[in-house]
């Protein structure tokens, strides 16, 4: 296993996405960077083959894919607690950057985080990048459109009720993204979008950039935690 501090750390959810999770690491591994780079994948308490498929990766690409198997499921409780343990491992790698993608999301350019560090590592004034993403329904497994189009706009966009923001599409600096986490953390016990409230904090306090190409596909689930059709489990 490699010794070396990573430059990038991706955050990885991961729950019931068995039938997905081979995309969305297929999008990790084919990344090509003149840094090193590795993905934090929280299993939590999956009751699926997920677990089987992230140890399958991490055998293959042990120096990438650092997993985190859980035996109970740590979203449900509501108290931060998913939030705190990826917070930790986060940490603990030394990255300096933090990059998003789910375990249902992937990614679709080979140079996605290359082309956001590059920028980040030139325009010390941003704390966070993004780029447009494509929108796939699955429940009719097909694409519907592009997300974003307003470059530096984003803020505005949010007051406005939409954003051209998603997850899969962000890397942030890790400095930032731990303050961030520090102010919102009582949010976590709170039905709301924590997503949007980190969207949020970044466009107040530093400045966000969006590149205009689609280097991801943000996937639209009928019951995940973003799309669920119980408004009861709605959280992002």
């Amino acid at each position: 296993m490699s010794n070396i501090k990573p430059l990038v750390a991706i955050h990885c959810l991961v729950y019931n996405h068995e039938s997905y999770l081979r995309d969305c690491f297929e999008g990790f591994v084919m990344q090509q960077t003149k840094f090193p780079f590795v993905a934090i994948v929280h299993d939590d308490a999956s009751t699926d083959n997920s677990a089987a498929i992230i140890r399958e990766y991490e055998e293959k690409y042990p120096d990438i894919i650092k997993p985190i198997y859980e035996t109970e499921n740590q979203y449900s409780k509501r108290d931060g607690s998913l939030t705190h343990i990826m917070n930790v491992a986060i940490d603990a790698t030394g990255a300096k950057y933090v990059a998003m993608c789910e375990g249902d999301d992937y990614w679709t350019d080979r140079l996605k985080l290359q082309k956001q560090v590059d920028f980040m590592e030139s325009h010390l004034e941003y704390g966070l990048v993004c780029s447009s993403a494509q929108q796939y329904i699955q429940r009719t497994q097909s694409f519907r459109c592009i997300i974003g189009k307003r470059g530096d706009e984003i803020f505005e966009n949010m007051f406005l009720g939409y954003s051209d923001l998603v997850a899969p599409s962000v890397l942030m600096r890790k400095d930032l993204y731990s303050k961030c986490l520090d102010i919102l953390q009582p949010l976590m016990s709170l039905n709301l979008l924590f997503d949007t409230a980190i969207w949020y904090w970044f466009a107040l306090y530093s400045k966000i950039f969006f590149m205009d190409e689609p280097m991801v596909v943000y996937r639209v689930l009928e019951n995940s935690a973003c799309h669920s059709t119980n408004p009861k489990t709605l959280l992002s």
